[in-house]
């Protein structure tokens, strides 16, 4: 008896484009990103682009699906388009001078997978680009280098977002950052004022809402010691001793900007 040919070939797997994004790590290739697409695997594909020049030295930067939540698809060129309009430069990402250098790309980088993925809904770019900054942190002894990092984030997030100081979303940002940010000395873990640091853990929950939980440095320290892959104790997994030292009351932004005058009274 004759099988159909459907039984007889495997199905044809969908491909899935991606978008990426890689940079090179020399003086003639500072500050550039290079942006493609492909739906083949984005290690692969960068490494026969770079294979004919030697050029090993290389980062990728961004590896997100091309397709939007509607099912619709995004190209490269579009990416470029969106680089430019939001000011990114043709597209870069250049290094910040000063504090936050090593940061600043970071939230770049966060903001253009953003801008990628929800750019079609000013309500879900806002939420997930606050989110990103919310996933940023550091620690530094110097007040003033501390006011400029701050400063210097806050200023590519209010850029991106057409944000200005009257915005909520803007006083958000600044209470974001003055948790996240910290003024203090991460050898000893202790805040300017003597106190253990203390670092606010941000979830996005979905439909406009935020979860904060507040965590000490230097149990999220033990804990990551204790979770490494073959340490003595890695089974025990997350202990009690590892939970927060406070959980926050789901929030919607409104709440957030409300706490975050609370703070700054």
């Amino acid at each position: 008896m004759t099988k159909p040919i459907e039984e007889i070939l495997a199905p044809k797997p969908q491909a899935r484009p991606r978008i990426y994004a890689y940079s090179i790590a020399d003086p003639a290739h500072k500050g550039l990103l290079k942006v493609g697409q492909t739906t083949r695997d984005v290690k692969q594909r960068v490494a026969e682009q770079l294979k004919t020049a030697a050029i090993v030295n290389y980062r990728i930067e961004l590896d997100e699906s091309a397709e939007r939540d509607d099912g619709g698809i995004f190209s490269d060129h579009e990416v470029r388009a969106y680089l430019k309009q939001k000011g990114f430069d043709n597209p870069s990402l250049e290094p910040a001078c000063g504090s936050g250098n090593f940061l600043v790309p970071v939230l770049r980088r966060k903001l253009l997978a953003v801008e990628l993925r929800y750019g079609q809904s000013d309500f879900e770019k806002r939420h997930y680009a606050l989110l990103g900054l919310m996933c940023i942190y550091g620690i530094e002894l110097l007040s003033d280098n501390i006011a400029e990092c701050r400063a210097n984030l806050l200023g590519i997030f209010a850029e991106y977002l057409g944000l200005n100081e009257e915005d909520n979303l803007y006083r958000i940002a600044c209470f974001v950052l003055s948790l996240n940010i910290v003024h203090g000395d991460a050898l000893t873990m202790k805040a300017s004022d003597g106190q253990p640091i203390t670092f606010a853990e941000w979830g996005y929950l979905g439909k406009g809402k935020f979860q904060r939980r507040d965590f000490l440095l230097d149990i999220l320290t033990l804990s990551s010691t204790f979770s490494a892959e073959g340490s003595l104790f890695a089974h025990l997994g997350k202990h009690e001793i590892f939970t927060p030292i406070k959980v926050w009351q789901p929030m919607i932004m409104s709440e957030l900007a409300v706490l975050s005058v609370q703070e700054d009274a």
